[in-house]
């Protein structure tokens, strides 16, 4: 089962605090030498792996990820939701699903509802067994999936047959251990070939990104990068400077999960994070509402995303056709809720 592989405690361990020591080796790995470790680093700085023109042609490029929020962009302003005196920018809606659950030909059917229902980017997760960032919704989600079966090479299968009908570009949210099994240069070739146009990979700290970084740039994907409210102001700026597609604002700290409410440090947040950077900015953990897509509309946001209450819609519905159902309705109802 290609997504059962266990992180290392090490890798834990790093990817929690956010260290820029090297992850430990995978297990297999680790049996031919006690003192071998992998490192994610790379030749090049931070902020320098893809070149100017070519960072230009990809924000211009429609159909990736920061080509969408450019295009959102250019639609022009509409009134703020919270703030009516004032008008903001059009925002992009960012539905996140679990591949598998609760199997992959009702995911295939799940993708093409939310783009029917005008999401502008969808984030799909591959099923692992240590999903260190998700909340109790996601996990079980991932446990459903992987007991059904599901590996990396079905999820890939099933994404290279829907892309061609998505009018959306198509993110995919994977932790490390499943890329380094694979080799990285391999595993972005993989999902580049499949239709992918980029990644969230939550467990790597910015000074591991390089490798990464280079390696999604050399196949126009876009690697997008976390920033949280407990991130330093230096750090944070670094994180924007290297983050491709859109700058991924967790709202609050812990693990995703529907909330009922969205901390006002966000707006806050937003502000410092805007004052550095001209990149969009999408907000994500603990969005579950209309009501709260309008906050975080009126806040500034470039993007909200909305992940738990998917995949519970979607996942624990007596039915897949019961969860479809009730998946098109959510995904309606916070449509409408975008300015």
């Amino acid at each position: 089962m290609a997504f059962s592989l266990k992180a290392s405690s090490s890798v834990a361990a790093s990817s929690a605090a956010a260290s820029s020591a090297s992850f430990a080796a995978s297990p297999a790995l680790r049996g031919r030498t006690t003192s071998r470790r992998i490192s994610f680093r790379g030749a090049a700085p931070v902020a320098a792996i893809r070149a100017d023109a070519s960072a230009t042609a990809v924000a211009g490029d429609k159909r990736t990820i920061s080509g969408t929020f450019t295009k959102l962009k250019e639609q022009g302003k509409v009134r703020s939701p919270v703030r009516p005196a004032t008008t903001i920018a059009r925002i992009a809606f960012i539905p996140f699903i679990v591949a598998g659950d609760p199997d992959l030909a009702t995911t295939l059917k799940a993708l093409k509802v939310l783009d029917a229902c005008g999401s502008d980017v969808i984030e799909l997760g591959v099923p692992y067994s240590d999903p260190l960032a998700d909340g109790p919704v996601i996990q079980a989600s991932a446990t459903r999936a992987l007991r059904k079966g599901t590996t990396f090479e079905d999820v890939i299968a099933m994404v290279k047959e829907v892309v061609p009908d998505l009018s959306c570009p198509l993110a995919l949210f994977t932790y490390y251990n499943p890329i380094l099994k694979r080799g990285v240069a391999n595993f972005m070739s993989v999902v580049k070939e499949a239709g992918v146009h980029g990644l969230v990979v939550p467990d790597v700290p910015l000074e591991e990104t390089d490798i990464l970084r280079s390696e999604a740039a050399k196949n126009n994907l876009e690697l997008v990068l976390l920033t949280t409210p407990t991130t330093p102001t230096e750090r944070m700026e670094r994180i924007t400077k290297a983050s491709e597609g859109f700058v991924y604002l967790v709202s609050t700290t812990g693990v995703t999960g529907a909330r009922a409410d969205v901390s006002f440090k966000v707006e806050a947040l937003l502000q410092e994070i805007k004052q550095v950077t001209d990149k969009a900015v999408a907000v994500g953990f603990g969005v579950s509402t209309p009501e709260q897509v309008k906050q975080i509309a009126g806040w500034g946001a470039d993007g909200v995303i909305v992940g738990s209450a998917m995949v519970r819609q979607l996942g624990e519905s007596g039915s897949p056709e019961e969860g479809l159902k009730k998946l098109e309705e959510l995904a309606k109802n916070l449509k409408a809720a975008f300015p």
